[in-house]
This record gives C-alpha cells, structure tokens and sequence, in this order.
C-alpha cells in the first residue's frame, strides 16, 4: 500500500479508503462477523483511513464501524459526516455541534480524525443546501470548537453542489479535506472538460484544493457501480443509485462507460473497475479514492489495481475523445 499526505494535515492516507456507505452496504447491511473481517483485512493490507457518515443506514454504518474498530483495537484515522439542518442564524453552531457528538455516540468514540458536512454547498441557502457564508460562519465555528474541546482533529466537506459557491468556500483555505466526485464518466473535478460537457463541471476542484492545502478524497470513483462493468449488483449492495455529479440516470452513465473499454481492451487495464481506480490515482492532488465494498472481494481487488500505478500516458491522452461525446 502506499500512502499520501491529506493536503497539509499533517497526516498520510492509504492511497485506497475504506467506504463504509450505502452503495457497497457491506457495513450497513453485511453480516457482523463479514464486517470485522473485512475490516480487519483491510488493515492487513495497509488501509488505515475508514470513512462513515450519520446517513449511512440512519447511523447504523456508524454504529457498526465503531462496534467493529472497538472489537480489533484498531489503530486507524476514521471520518464521518454531518448535515446541517437549519438556516436560523445563531442556531447552526449548536446544529453542528449536536450532531457531530450524536455521531461519536454512536461510533463509541471520544474524538473522530476527520469531520465533514455532507450537504451540498449553494450561493443561496435553501432546504438541504448551506451556503458559503453558513459553512465559513457557524459552521466552521462549531468544527472549531469541537476541535478546540479534544473531539475532532481535522474538517472538511463533500464538494458538491454548486461549482462557483464550492470554489468559494476552497479558495478561503479554512477547510482541511473535501470529497471529491471524480470518475471516467466525470472527470471535471480533475480534468479540463467541454463546454458542451452536459453533465456537473466542478472546475478541476482538485487543482484548487491542493493549492489550498486541503487533501482531497475521491468518492463515486465507479460512479455507484455503473463503471463495473457488471449489469447486476451484488446482494448486500444497495439495489438501485442515484447518480451524484454525473449522468441523468443510472443507465446513461453504464451506457457512458462502455466508452472506456478500450482501457481493457487494448491491454491498458484488466477490467474497467481497475481502469477506474487508477484513473483517480494518476491524478496527484489525490490523497485517497474510497471506495464502498460489499465482500471480501472487492476490497482485495481494489489493493490490487491500485498497486499497478497510474495509467500510462497514451491511455490518459485519449480520455478527451471520450469526454468530448458526453453532450445533450
């Protein structure tokens, strides 16, 4: 395993996460005596970032994740998320700060290396979105003072949502990690893109987080299964995604993928799942890819790619070809 530096924290990553969310399901609805020994061979193999979140199964991939760490004694760096779920103003500190200590209760733990807030990030406030302001203010505020009180070390967000109100709160600098949507299907967080590109352009995101210092972990790196190049999920894996930051469905993004399959055919990779690892890898403001697993598996297979480095140079240059057939 190799690992990286998470933006200026001060702290390397496994260069492949553990995603403990909704997609795989592994941690939600796998059997408990499944979830510790995949945890425990995840950490065999060198992982030792787990990453969770209070909406994964109601709190149940939190519960799970810290009952089985308790069980092995694990020594890894874990990270969880929170939404906001109030726009009063004087009241989303204490929004924040309730969550985040609901989520340690549930994880068994006194502090959690990394905390970030899920919802999506827009100009104005509405429903589910925070805006900048929000995020920069109270919310950041509260992270503080969990910090300050000994129950966070680092913070971040999940970088979706409106690209100009994301690149405000990246470009301020106050943030440590974001999660990054970057994929074959949508590579806009990492890669110059169309302007008749018809799918979310976040603007090479991760160019500006690393010249932040913020790490960036990617997330949806198979697009919720659609770059698997299988037609049928496994059975603990959810049975039906919404895509986050891609195509309008889940079958237009498998129709997508089935661009890349000269990465496999011509010998660039195995199979599109590793093309897809390596894809993100090659990318270096990248400090992990996590990806959600649903058996023992996938998760040794993701080691595996990952261990055979970037995809070469002539595969990476004819990606835009590609990327150029994605319009309306």
């Amino acid at each position: 395993m190799d690992y990286r530096p998470l933006g200026s924290a001060g702290i390397s990553v496994s260069e492949i996460g553990f995603g403990c969310g909704n997609v795989g399901g592994l941690m939600i609805r796998g059997e408990h005596r499944d979830q510790v020994n995949a945890v425990a061979r995840a950490m065999e193999l060198g992982i030792n970032y787990f990453d969770t979140a209070s909406s994964y199964g109601d709190g149940q991939s939190e519960t799970n994740l810290g009952r089985v760490l308790n069980e092995l004694s694990a020594d890894v760096y874990v990270g969880t998320k929170f939404r906001v779920t109030t726009h009063e103003p004087g009241r989303i500190r204490g929004n924040v700060i309730a969550a985040v200590e609901e989520s340690l209760t549930r994880m068994q733990r006194e502090q959690v290396d990394l905390i970030q807030m899920h919802n999506h990030v827009a100009s104005v406030a509405d429903g589910g979105s925070v805006s900048p302001e929000e995020t920069l203010g109270e919310v950041v505020d509260a992270l503080r003072d969990l910090r300050d009180q000994g129950k966070v070390r680092f913070w971040g967000m999940t970088a979706v949502g409106e690209t100009a109100a994301l690149h405000r709160v990246i470009d301020s600098g106050t943030l440590n990690t974001i999660q990054s949507v970057y994929n074959l299907v949508n590579p806009s967080a990492g890669a110059s893109v169309p302007a008749t590109f018809d799918m979310p352009d976040y603007g090479n995101q991760i160019e500006r987080a690393s010249a932040n210092g913020m790490g960036v972990l990617v997330i949806r790196v198979l697009a919720a299964g659609a770059l698997s190049g299988e037609p049928t999920r496994h059975p603990v894996a959810v049975p039906t995604v919404a895509p986050i930051g891609s195509g309008r469905d889940y079958d237009q993004d498998q129709s997508r993928a089935e661009g890349f399959r000269f990465l496999q055919q011509e010998g660039h990779a195995g199979s599109l799942v590793e093309a897809s690892l390596r894809f993100a890898l090659t990318n270096p403001g990248v400090s992990s890819v996590l990806v959600g697993y649903s058996s023992l598996e996938h998760l040794e297979q993701s080691v595996e790619f990952a261990a055979r480095g970037p995809l070469p140079a002539d595969a990476m240059a004819r990606l835009p070809e590609v990327w150029a057939g994605f319009t309306g």
